[in-house]
């Protein structure tokens, strides 16, 4: 996970709570993957992430609009204790912590084993435009939006490409891409101020933020102007890197790790050891000394590395590791 350092906030004077948003929850029944993408007109590394949730093999959910952390957790909950997706609409619509759902909106899906359901609610005080739509695996809703085409605009994007669940959730908010998709950014002449795409794939054992098998967020900065392109490039990035990967051929653990690991090669040939950046950066690179190193990637911050076999300028094999402290 890229980490950004906030520089400016484009103006906006409003609270964090006051969250509108469109956004995407999805989940893939053939790979059980389950993958949750947004945006928001707020500038800050929260900004846009803050509303997802992901339960590691049911579900994912976004509690989005006047957003509060209370009504979070308890969908949360809701979904741990086996609710389908329609109840935990009609649990948090009864129970809103606050007593008024009517500001809210929420999306969620499940897996449910291999027939996946979804469900989503808009509260009538939600500011216009507001919209939701629902398809067997996958539940779409924005509000403050300049039109509902946003919304629309994701879901057919969605729908018709074709590829994994994070290259469909990407596309989605592509499709949502435009000045104003949040309406407050429309004089700003960007879709949003933040933006963010995770996947939980079924290995996956740490749903917070930063540790999912994908899990991009990015802001305004001076040096990112549309946050919805800054996620493709290190959606693309990313892309690229888990394309190389051949697990068979190279071993590190422990995994996820705090610091020091083992990598273990199995294949003669290879001459270094490289640590690459979600982005495409290397941070580390040493001589194999024996079929098994020991790398010490303490002064490195927290995100997700990849591991690369090298011979010479030859890719090998890499491997997806975990840092965190």
């Amino acid at each position: 996970m890229k980490q950004i350092t906030l520089l400016i906030f484009l103006g906006l004077n409003l609270a964090l709570h006051a969250q509108h948003t469109f956004s995407i929850v999805a989940v893939d029944p053939e790979t059980g993957e389950i993958g949750s993408a947004g945006a928001t007109c707020l500038a800050a590394e929260d900004g846009a992430q803050d509303i997802s949730d992901i339960v590691l093999g049911v579900g994912a959910i976004h509690t989005q609009s006047f957003y509060l952390e209370a009504n979070k957790n308890n969908a949360r909950t809701r979904m741990e204790a086996g609710d389908s997706p329609q109840e935990i609409m009609d649990w948090l619509v009864a129970n809103d912590v606050q007593n008024d759902p009517s500001e809210r909106q929420y999306l969620a899906v499940d897996l449910d084993g291999s027939t996946p359901r979804s469900a989503a609610y808009t509260g009538p005080d939600c500011f216009e435009e507001f919209i939701q739509v629902t398809g067997s695996n996958y539940a779409i809703a924005g509000n403050i939006l300049v039109s509902e085409d946003v919304v629309l605009d994701m879901e057919t994007a969605f729908v018709e490409t074709d590829g994994t669940l994070a290259e469909k959730l990407m596309a989605a908010l592509q499709g949502a891409k435009r000045p104003g998709a949040d309406v407050r950014c429309l004089n700003d002449g960007v879709s949003s101020a933040s933006a963010f795409i995770r996947v939980a794939d079924p290995s996956d054992t740490d749903a917070s933020y930063g540790n999912l098998s994908l899990d991009l967020n990015v802001w305004i900065t001076d040096e990112i102007f549309e946050p919805i392109d800054e996620l493709q490039v290190l959606f693309d990035a990313s892309l690229s890197a888990n394309r190389f990967t051949i697990p068979e051929y190279i071993e590190v653990f422990p995994n996820p790790t705090s610091g020091i690991i083992q990598v273990k090669s199995v294949l003669a040939g290879a001459s270094h050891l490289e640590v690459v950046s979600i982005t495409g950066q290397q941070v580390f690179k040493t001589a194999i000394q024996s079929n098994t190193n020991q790398l010490d990637l303490g002064n490195l911050p927290n995100g997700i590395y990849f591991v690369a076999l090298k011979n010479d300028n030859t890719v090998i094999a890499t491997k997806k590791i975990v840092l965190h402290k």
